[in-house]
């Protein structure tokens, strides 16, 4: 599951420095994490119901082969629109890891267990964005940016030979027959159930906001603020501070009052920060930390936020875990797509763009949280 974060905040230091490199600015250098999404999002749709007809060790292992050599290519990229193209094919491989890794959880677990799973998971895979830039940081001290590429192909060979050491979870009696056009035409019955859209909208609206943060965090802290690389690193991992505490939270307590209250109170606390966020980024009020202190608030609200929603859509639908993780995976990282997209049109060199996009997203996630979620059915 690591490869999602890993692979995009292990370079958000070096953006500025790509962008001067690239001989771009800062608003294409945000469509590499855009595009990025766009292959993350759309290949979750192939490899769900691929990893529900043949398991899933074989298609995690051809992901993170494409992965490879996606991140092969980012290192010998000559333009912004070079580095655009293999983010993409990057993105297709990492996200077989991500969404199979959720069915994987399904396969073994049910209801609140699977959020505490998830919850417990996310938590240890939380790891790879708390470390990221700070490594990334580091790397830009004493080598070119590529080499931060290089380290992602030499992360994906280990994590290749590790995969061996995981058992095959869905036995060959418990897959699915149909061919890959007939799953991918049970997406569209998947989106008119309500016992997943609402789930999934609320990650969704969620994510809207959290890959503006990734996208423009950047530039608002070390272009706009001064910081540097290496600061903003560390500030960045300390986010991820927050998000591991509310998984572990969460896993705690996730047994006791299930997943629909978690989720609700997760919700209202992004809609809370990224108001507070829009309101500082536009006034000004507290400076640097005016800024990070809600956006701290909305990045660790997802411990409350993702595993609960992604277990909320799972519960249904037990003999399609990929093709639903797969499903609720794109919408949820489509949506990241037009947070970063947005930002991007609307960058201005200030702040202020970012603040109103995380406080569209809170508020979008509460809404739907509250007035479109259907909490399972007891017995």
């Amino acid at each position: 599951m690591a490869f999602g974060p890993i692979s995009t905040d292990l370079y958000l230091p070096a953006l500025p420095t790509m962008a001067s490199a690239l001989r771009s600015d800062a608003g294409t250098m945000e469509w590499t994490i855009s595009g990025y999404l766009i292959g993350f999002s759309l290949g979750q749709l192939i490899w769900g119901p691929i990893g529900d007809r043949f398991g899933r060790r074989l298609p995690i292992a051809a992901g993170i082969l494409l992965f490879a050599i996606g991140s092969a290519g980012c290192a010998l990229s000559t333009g912004a629109g070079v580095m655009i193209a293999w983010r993409v094919l990057q993105a297709v491989g990492a996200c077989a890891g991500v969404v199979l890794a959720r069915a994987m959880v399904r396969d073994l677990y049910v209801g609140s267990r699977a959020a505490q799973m998830l919850s417990m998971l996310i938590t240890v895979m939380a790891i790879a964005p708390l470390v990221g830039p700070v490594i990334g940081s580091e790397i830009l001290r004493f080598a070119a940016w590529p080499w931060i590429f290089w380290l992602l192909v030499a992360i994906a060979i280990a994590t290749l030979v590790a995969l061996f050491t995981l058992p095959e979870t869905l036995p060959a009696e418990r897959r699915r027959r149909d061919g890959l056009t007939g799953a991918l035409r049970s997406y569209f019955h998947l989106l008119g159930d309500r016992r997943i859209l609402g789930y999934a909208a609320t990650g969704a609206c969620f994510y809207f906001g959290v890959f503006a943060y990734v996208a423009g965090s950047p530039f608002a802290y070390i272009d706009f603020y001064g910081l540097s690389p290496r600061t903003y690193g560390l500030v960045f991992g300390s986010g991820i501070l927050g998000i591991m505490a509310t998984n572990l939270i969460n896993a705690r307590f996730v047994m006791r009052w299930g997943f629909v209250m978690p989720l609700r109170a997760g919700a209202g606390v992004a809609a809370f920060s990224g108001l507070w966020a829009a309101v500082d980024s536009w006034t000004g009020f507290g400076g640097l930390q005016g800024l990070v202190a809600p956006l701290f608030m909305f990045t660790a609200a997802s411990g409350l936020i993702m595993a609960n929603s992604i277990a909320g859509a799972l519960v249904a639908f037990p003999r399609r875990a990929g093709t639903v993780s797969a499903l609720v995976g794109a919408l949820q990282y489509g949506a990241g797509i037009a947070g970063s997209g947005l930002l991007g049109l609307f960058a201005d060199g200030t702040p202020r763009p970012l603040g109103g996009v995380v406080a569209l997203a809170g508020l979008g996630a509460a809404a739907c949280a509250w007035f479109f979620v259907v909490p399972p059915r007891k017995g």
